[in-house]
């Protein structure tokens, strides 16, 4: 973790006292990349999502998200979107593996001390989220420095392999994962892609119970509006975890950013 941080500070260092407006539609530049931000109203400070787009898309889309809107920003969260990594003319999007052209990790954190410095954050309070690449991302943020965060939830993306993280980071860090059950392209189980898999939901969920002392068998399970949720809390020496499963494919399903919002409420009260 110290690592991602010194790296963050030197790829910092040389925009650190840009006067470059950025935001909403122009993204923030920093070393390796930029970010697009998004404040609510108010004079903060305000805690942070952050929201890993999925492969092909990128930060902005957090403009297209009225769920996201609703739920975070209209509630006083900032929303900090990276754009993933692009080579050449390629798409952007996050490998979110061992042998990445970019850390990540680091960049995530050196567009955060960016953001805070041109608006009132409040990094107590740092959730991160991603969809199907990004899902995967924000696994691998929560797996590398879940310490720095207060919660994640990941939409359609699981822990990639391969990967060398222990996954330390997911003890005491609220984590929900949201999938859907006639998800092909990224289905529970993963699939092998060229020298990779895109790892496997079970997996992830074991590591996450596994790092915060939960049994195996869920303490509740409940179904509301289409969503079927399996929850640990009780039995947790750490934080709760929660999978939400929906009919859908790969997709962002109705009412999801309410339920995450929801869950990652009660998890830090």
């Amino acid at each position: 973790m110290l690592r991602h941080l010194a790296t963050a500070l030197i790829m910092l260092t040389p925009f650190a006292a840009s006067a470059q407006e950025c935001g909403p539609t122009v993204p923030c530049d920093i070393e390796g990349g930029n970010y697009h931000l998004r404040l609510p109203e108010g004079k903060g400070p305000h805690p942070v999502l952050i929201w890993y787009h999925g492969h092909r898309g990128n930060g902005a889309s957090i403009h297209r998200s009225g769920g996201l809107q609703r739920d975070f920003l209209e509630q006083g969260y900032a929303l900090l979107a990276p754009n993933g990594y692009r080579s050449g003319d390629g798409p952007r999007s996050y490998p979110a593996r061992d042998g990445a052209p970019r850390d990540d990790v680091a960049f995530t954190f050196a567009a955060l001390a960016d953001a805070e410095a041109r608006a009132p954050l409040d990094l107590d309070r740092v959730f991160a989220g991603g969809f199907s690449a990004g899902g995967s991302m924000a696994w691998l943020l929560a797996c590398e420095a879940g310490d720095h965060l207060s919660g994640m939830v990941s939409v359609a993306g699981a822990l990639r392999r391969p990967n060398g993280t222990d996954c330390a980071g997911l003890a005491g860090l609220p984590i929900m994962q949201v999938h859907g059950f006639a998800d092909g392209q990224v289905p529970f189980e993963g699939r092998a892609i060229r020298d990779w898999h895109q790892g496997s939901l079970w997996d992830s969920l074991e590591l996450a119970r596994a790092a915060n002392g939960c049994r195996s068998n869920p303490d509740n399970i409940s179904i509301d509006d289409g969503l079927r949720t399996r929850s640990w809390g009780a039995s947790c020496s750490g934080a709760p975890v929660s999978f939400v499963m929906h009919d859908g494919g790969h997709g962002l399903p109705n009412g999801w950013t309410a339920h995450a919002k929801e869950f990652f409420d009660t998890s830090t009260e």
